[in-house]
């Protein structure tokens, strides 16, 4: 299992949700790949919609340009 913490790189305004530089959250998956590309980032998702009630898909910012990864674990 790999630990992953994912952080917003940069400040997205879209379809009525914000996202700001910093916000972070931490996922473990049974894989070592990315899992912002993994199963088209669910995980991730459902990471920020927990901790911080915002759709992140909805958002279209689930992708390299606005979230940073790092392998933590």
């Amino acid at each position: 299992m790999a630990l992953f913490r994912i952080t917003v790189k940069q400040k997205v305004r879209t379809n009525g949700i914000v996202l700001d530089p910093g916000m972070q959250v931490e996922v473990v998956t049974q894989s070592y790949s990315d899992p912002v590309h993994t199963n088209g980032g669910q995980v991730v998702a459902d990471a920020f919609m927990r901790i911080y009630g915002v759709d992140i898909k909805k958002a279209g910012a689930l992708n390299g340009i606005y979230l940073k990864v790092d392998r933590i674990g």
